[in-house]
């Protein structure tokens, strides 16, 4: 079969388009044949070598953390899943991914796909839809009422937060670049901040209970964040490289974001597509022979959106 794997570490040039031995199943796993995979950014961290304590692959590897597919065939001891269905998942992120005609992947990690937008769009879900909801529900605690500001809501996870804020009944009040801010009203933000003129703690006129913090902002930035968030409000923050403070006289809590695959969550989010209430926005598909040029664009702060990388078909 046909992958796109790197040898090693380095930049996007170390991604090569080649032939490889199509992956068996385990027991308790299942092969997939790939219509997609999308571009995260954790991808080319990956890639640059930049992950290796936290996330050591075994190189050569195969990227592509999303998956959208088909079931091709059955390890043993899988139950609850047919040859044929069509599934996505989050992909453990130390195995080869889905850049690749077909992958493995442990059943339980995935979820049905969603039946009303194409089977490679599905693809730009499962990392994306999992960090909103993990950061909104299972550390924010986000409910009906409250005021969340969602910082960075311009790329893939600020649109799925923004929804999932809003269908919670949140009052929510996104950040975004004047290329995305027209985008992020269509989400349904109450207010967008420009944070390319306006400073973001002082453009908040009364306090949240929830700052989400998706973007590259240095540590003053984060700590000025802070500030805006009532006494025992919370800020969860995506940005590993730098620990999210607290406050512990007022009872603000920091948290540290790591997403991790669930497949109950997953269906969720797959019902909500299904019923209308969760767009998934998909800015562009290439061919896999293209990964490389996506990676390139990446790097350069030239991909248009998010980004699905379709599978070839026999």
């Amino acid at each position: 079969m046909k992958a796109v794997r790197f040898h090693e570490y380095g930049d996007p040039s170390v991604l090569r388009y080649e032939d490889v031995e199509q992956p068996v199943p385990g027991a308790g796993q299942v092969l997939i044949q790939v219509a997609a995979t999308s571009f995260n950014g954790v991808d080319g961290n990956i890639r640059a070598g930049f992950m290796q304590g936290p996330i050591p692959v075994t190189l050569p590897h195969t990227p592509g953390i999303d998956v959208s597919g088909t079931i091709a065939a059955l390890g043993e001891g899988v139950t609850g899943i047919q040859f044929g269905d069509q599934v996505v998942g989050f992909l453990p992120m130390v195995a080869d991914g889905a850049a690749a005609e077909y992958v493995v992947a442990p059943a339980e990690i995935l979820a049905p796909a969603p039946t009303s937008i194409s089977l490679a769009d599905a693809a730009a879900l499962p990392i994306v839809g999992l960090t909103a909801w993990q950061a909104l529900f299972d550390h924010a605690k986000l409910a009906a009422g409250q005021r969340v500001l969602i910082n960075g809501a311009g790329g893939a996870v600020g649109g799925h937060a923004v929804q999932l804020a809003k269908n919670a009944g949140a009052y929510v009040i996104a950040t975004a670049s004047p290329r995305s801010i027209e985008q992020v009203k269509a989400t349904g933000a109450d207010e967008v901040i420009d944070h390319t003129t306006t400073e973001v703690a002082a453009a908040v006129s009364e306090p949240v209970d929830v700052v989400l913090n998706l973007a590259p902002i240095n540590p003053a930035q984060l700590a000025a964040l802070l500030t805006l968030i009532r006494p025992g409000g919370v800020l969860v923050n995506t940005t590993v490289w730098m620990p999210a403070p607290s406050d512990e006289q007022r009872g603000v809590r920091g948290i540290d974001l790591f997403v991790r695959s669930d497949a109950t969550q997953l269906s969720h989010l797959v019902a909500l597509i299904d019923s209308g209430e969760l767009h998934v926005d998909v800015a562009q598909q290439v061919p896999l022979p293209e990964l490389p040029a996506v990676h390139a664009q990446a790097a350069a702060g030239a991909l248009p959106g998010k980004t699905v990388i379709v599978a070839p078909t026999a």
